[in-house]
Parts: structure tokens; sequence; C-alpha cells
């Protein structure tokens, strides 16, 4: 028995040595990337960042962490060269030994951190999942370090030049008179939402107007018009929604200010952005499918380029259409107690951005990961809702789109053109930018 027993520990120990010395070998799990992403996406919501913006801090950060891991795989391709003005980014010289996991995910935080408010959470964030690099070799992770702060600054730099800080030295929109233009909705009357947008620098669209949709159908009051169908279309659904339908509508809501009433006391309710959903759902695939770092840090800049342009080219056509919202029309002409089941966001209705961003980013992710490709989404379980299965992206898409029917905050119109809209930015991007060799 004694001779068993230490033949069992002398087994137990060679396999533990042997993956020990495998795991030393492999380096850390992707999972300290995705734990980047998600402790970037908390400060996101902290910040009170609308849709747009979001999808702009997302896709520096992840920029700065795929070019640094694709320098370690010939299989990756760089973005220079595919996306107009990125920086050539110079690799350390070969006789520099660099741990490229730990230079991404340190380049990640650095550059969301300077496109954040709160950088000290980042910070804390940063301080933690970095002890999980045990590296041995001080000379391995000073290098690191450096490479990942010289990649943060390049990123940092191109980020200058995209338009955002001009956006915000620009007069306050002005309301349009006409009838049938947005206004400012219920209950808070909140001004509009990024109007200048369209004058953001896109990444793989020749122009904000490449993918122009169809124009909404023309206001009119007339019972018989196409306007005021979809309007009876958008009330009649809502007064008999379902618990699925309700659930739905709830699961894509995405709203990161809600705004909650209660007397003469007004106070927000933070929430993840839509752009923010869709990178989660990028991250559970990856860890779905088990990709490696370069798969994982792929997903997500290619989720990224996705957001970004699809909110560009959506709020380009919203604030040419300036298009008003069922709440204002059903108000107006309709049933002037009625309330929408989610908050009307403050800005034009059309085109749908959950439709828009969704389809984008559901082309993408279908290539990366293939067609069907079955999956349950967590994303709402921090909000106390439940896990939801979808057969595909497509699937996914689909019913972020037509939760805004469900919630009373956008026509059919919206959503199917909107989902057209999506799926031709999704199109092009792949097109034009091309992660593997």
């Amino acid at each position: 028995m004694r001779k068993r027993s230490i033949i069992y520990r002398l087994i137990t120990l060679l396999v533990v040595n042997f993956f020990y010395g495998f795991a030393l070998y492999a380096g850390p799990s992707p999972q300290l990337l995705h734990r980047a992403e998600r402790n970037l996406t908390r400060v996101i919501v902290h910040d009170i960042f609308s849709p747009p913006v979001a999808s702009r801090i997302y896709l520096y950060a992840n920029a700065a962490a795929y070019e640094l891991l694709v320098m370690q795989d010939k299989n990756y391709q760089t973005m220079h060269g595919q996306i107009s003005g990125f920086p050539d980014i110079p690799a350390l010289k070969r006789d520099e030994k660099v741990n490229y996991q730990l230079a991404a995910v340190y380049a990640f935080f650095k550059t969301g951190g300077k496109l954040v408010f709160s950088e000290h959470l980042l910070t804390d964030s940063i301080t933690v999942i970095l002890n999980d690099f045990r590296e041995t070799d001080t000379l391995v992770y000073n290098n690191s370090i450096r490479l990942g702060q010289a990649v943060s600054d390049s990123i940092l730099t191109w980020s200058l030049t995209d338009n955002y800080a001009k956006t915000r030295a620009k007069r306050r929109y002005t309301y349009s008179k006409q009838k049938g233009k947005w206004t400012p909705t219920p209950p808070g009357f909140i001004d509009a939402v990024e109007p200048y947008w369209s004058q953001i620098r896109p990444v793989s669209l020749d122009s904000a107007g490449q993918f122009k949709p169809v124009p909404p159908h023309v206001y009119s009051t007339d019972p018989a018009s196409l306007f005021m169908k979809e309007v009876k279309e958008v009330y009649d659904i809502t007064k008999k929604l379902t618990k699925e339908e309700i659930l739905i509508a709830s699961f894509w809501d995405c709203n990161p200010f809600y705004l909650n009433t209660q007397g003469h006391l007004n106070f927000a309710t933070k929430k993840l952005s839509p752009g923010g959903h869709w990178i989660s759902i990028a991250g559970q695939a990856a860890e779905s499918k088990g990709k490696n770092w370069q798969g994982t840090a792929a997903a997500y800049m290619m989720t990224s380029v996705a957001l970004y342009d699809g909110f560009i080219s959506c709020w380009d056509e919203k604030y040419r259409s300036q298009y008003i919202r069922p709440e204002t029309v059903i108000n107006a002409y309709v049933d002037e107690k009625w309330r929408p089941l989610l908050q009307t966001p403050p800005f034009p209705e059309y085109t749908s951005g959950h439709s828009v961003i969704s389809a984008a980013a559901a082309v993408v992710l279908t290539a990366v990961f293939g067609d069907n490709f079955a999956f349950d989404d967590y994303t709402e379980t921090d909000y106390g809702l439940p896990v939801r299965s979808f057969r595909s992206f497509k699937h996914a898409s689909d019913e972020a789109g037509i939760s805004r029917l469900y919630g009373g905050i956008h026509f059919k119109s919206a959503i199917v053109n909107g989902q057209a809209q999506g799926e031709r930015i999704g199109q092009h991007l792949l097109s034009k930018i091309k992660v593997n060799r």
C-alpha cells in the first residue's frame, strides 16, 4: 500500500508539474482580456456615456489591444494600410523580450482610461489584473509595459483626428418647427444627444452618408396615410403585449440614462448601452468557441468597428430626417394618456439605432464565428433579467430590432430599413478590413 501511495503521489506531481509548466509557457488565458473588457464596460455605464460615444471608447481601446497581439501572430493582419490614417506602430527590436498579452491588456486599459471620465476606476482594475501576469523576469515585464504604453499613445494620437473634440464645441442643437419633426419627449424632455455625430470620422465607411436609407414615410395626420397606419400599428401592438414581448423589450432596452421621476425628484438608473450589449455578446461567443488571445481581440475589434460605423451612419440619417417619435404623435392624435413601455430616448426616430448597429454587428460576428452559431446571452443578468438563447447572431439582431416596436419607441419602417442599413455596413466592413491573412 505504501509503495502504491508513493507511486500515486509521483504521478500526481508529474501531472501537476506538466500542466503548471504548460501554463507558464502558454501564459494567462484570454479571460484576462475579457475581464478588462467587462471592467471598461462598467466604467462606461458608471460615467453614463451616450451610445455613440460609448462605441468610440470601445473602438480605440480594442484597436490598441488588437494591434499589440497581431505583432506576435503572422496569421493576423494589422489595421495599418486597411484603415485610412491608422498609425504604423513600430514593434520592439527582435532581441527585446515581450509578453504581448500583458502589453495588450495594459494598452487596452491605458487607452480606455484616457477616454472615460472615471479613469481611476480603470486604474484600480489594471492593478488587480496585472497581478495575474506572474512574470519572474523584470526585464520582460518592463518591456511589455513600455510597448503597451507606446501602442496606446499611437492609438490615442490617431483618435485626436476623428473630429470628436470639434463636435464638443458646436452650438446647441436647434429644433425644427415643421410638423412631423422630432421634439424632446417625456419625462425629462432631454436635449438632443450627439446631433453632430455624423461629422465624426468613420473607420470602414467612405462617408457617414454612404449607406443612406430610403426616406421615412411622409408625415400626415390623414388616417389613411402610410404614416398614420404605422402610428396605429405601434399603438395597437403596445396595448396588448404578451409577457414574452415585454421581456424582449426589456432585455434589449439598453438605455444608459433611464430617468426616474417621483414628484419633484428626478434621478437616473444607469444601464448598459446597445453597443455594450453587443460587445458582451462578442466576448461570450469568443469564450464559448475557445478563441485564443488573437482571435478574441479580433472579435472585439471587428465588433467595435461595426458599432462605431453603425452609429455614425444611423445618426447621419437621424438628424437629416429629424423624424418624430411615436410618443409625440400618439399623445397628440390618438391617446394623450398613452405611454410607451420603454422610455423614449432623446434623439430623432429614424432609423432605429438598435436595428442598425445590431444588424452590422451580427453580420461581422457571423463572419467570425460562422452562421447558425447558437449561444446563450447572459448580458442582462446583472440588471435582473434572465438569460436568453439565440439560434444565431441574426436571430439576436432581429429580436433587438423588433424590441423597439414592442417598447413603443420606433415605427416598423425604422426597424426594417435600419436593419437593411446595418447589414450593408457590416458587409462593406468585411470587404474592406481583413483580420486573417
